[in-house]
């Protein structure tokens, strides 16, 4: 094999460990990711010396002790920190999550034997080369996760791991082994306990791994363990001449066309979860009357559960309740969308109804003219520095009360409706025609 470059951080901080005579060897995902062929995110080594040997190795270092009861110290190394853990061997989980003790050990091989699976389970080191007693080597050149002994015993030590199993079977597009796979199934009630940040992120990962799709429809047990308002999607039939797919198969086929984008899949995983709850059926077909909103009502509160941040939810939610609206053909109504989406969540918004739309059935999944044109338009919107909001108004509250409306309500009131008639095309935001049209309202009232 060629040999791994370790970064200059992680290449000198073995070797200071190995000046002092203790024995340490790069670890875990940055050795697999170095054997795939990619840049590794950090590095952690894994080493003989006790974690106050560690210290002291590092004395000039700012250090974290926050893991030292299970042996880590996180080093920070001209910035760069890395994670040194000593070998060591984990007795019984009280939690489903860590360890109620850890036993420190002098092999490598004892603190392989603990982790989770296989490609993750080698150590390496630039004169000795690869530690590999489990055969990860051979699982990543047959593109298989597996684990580390009995899945079971693994799964039920750390019930992150089975979120952990599916998760890198998406972003590696790896297949999972058979008994690795049976034990995700089985134990699969065990993400139950795991804190919901936690799954979180490895859900996120999951949904933007280039496998995601394959891994989602592999293991639906798994989704609605996590979610369960997703589980009247498999396998709901739509009973429409506009759909070829049921449910779940139609959001699988939608998150297939869609970019790496964070808020697009989870709009796209979300959009239509509404559906069975309001399917209706006549002699035309099935039919899902306000459907958006039931999903935005569920989908809400998924994202609510697993404490997803405001501003994230927020755009999900949004995409989600629009996901199926009519994109306007005029001006008035790009304004009117530049109002309540921000450019970005524009393309995000694009992005959704193009791979909606094409997971439609094959008669019915052209896009729309308007979809088309509509970046066009915003871009001359944008460029013209049309007003889209009260900040953008050529007046504003003092000016109003200067004409003599009293300070309150009424102002707000009337700078709404100068607004709403600029964005209209009523009315040109210019000061002037602005107070005039602001003066007749007040005598009206």
């Amino acid at each position: 094999m060629e040999p791994i470059v370790l970064s200059p951080a992680a290449g000198e901080a073995l070797q200071r460990l190995e000046q002092n005579g203790f024995e340490a060897y790069a670890v875990g995902g940055c050795v697999r990711d170095s054997l795939l062929g990619r840049e590794p995110n950090d590095w952690d080594l894994t080493t003989n010396a006790r974690p106050e040997a560690v210290l002291a190795c590092f004395a000039d270092c700012r250090t974290v002790e926050t893991g030292r009861r299970h042996g880590t110290i996180t080093v920070l190394w001209e910035g760069e920190p890395l994670e040194i853990t000593t070998y060591r061997r984990d007795g019984a989980y009280a939690d489903n999550r860590h360890p109620v003790q850890v036993t420190f050990s002098d092999t490598v091989e004892d603190d392989l034997a603990r982790r989770d699976f296989t490609v993750n389970a080698m150590a390496y080191h630039p004169r000795r080369g690869l530690c590999d007693p489990f055969g990860g080597r051979n699982d990543l050149d047959a593109r298989v996760i597996r684990c580390v002994g009995d899945p079971t015993t693994r799964f039920c030590e750390d019930g992150l791991r089975i979120l952990r199993a599916v998760r890198f079977a998406a972003t590696l597009e790896f297949a999972i082994d058979p008994a690795t796979a049976n034990a995700v199934r089985d134990c699969r009630a065990l993400l139950d306990n795991i804190a919901r940040e936690r799954v979180r992120v490895e859900w996120d990962k999951l949904l933007l791994g280039a496998g995601a799709v394959q891994v989602l429809r592999a293991f639906p047990e798994i989704v609605g363990q996590i979610f369960p308002e997703v589980t009247p999607c498999f396998g709901f039939a739509q009973n429409s001449r506009y759909h070829c797919f049921d449910v779940w198969e139609h959001t699988l086929a939608a998150l297939e066309y869609a970019k790496a984008d964070r808020i697009v899949r989870l709009a796209l995983f979300f959009h239509d979860i509404g559906k069975p709850a309001v399917y209706r059926e006549d002699a035309q077909g099935g039919h899902f009357p306000a459907h958006a909103r039931v999903s935005v009502e569920l989908a809400q509160a998924a994202m609510e559960r697993l404490r997803y941040d405001r501003d994230t939810t927020a755009r999900v939610l949004a995409l989600v309740r629009d996901h199926d609206m009519p994109l306007p053909a005029q001006e008035k109504g790009v304004r009117r969308l530049m109002m309540r989406f921000d450019d970005a969540d524009i393309v995000r918004l694009l992005e959704l109804q193009r791979c909606d739309r094409l997971a439609h059935h094959p008669d019915f999944c052209d896009l729309p003219q308007e979809w088309y044109a509509l970046p066009a338009v915003v871009e001359k919107l944008r460029a013209e520095n049309a007003c889209l909001s009260l900040r953008g108004l050529a007046v504003n509250g003092r000016d109003l009360m200067a004409l003599g409306i009293p300070a309150g309500p009424e102002v707000g009131r009337i700078l709404q409706e100068l607004l709403d008639a600029v964005v209209d095309g009523r009315l040109e935001n210019v000061k002037e025609k602005l107070l005039a049209e602001a003066g007749k309202r007040m005598r009206i009232r």
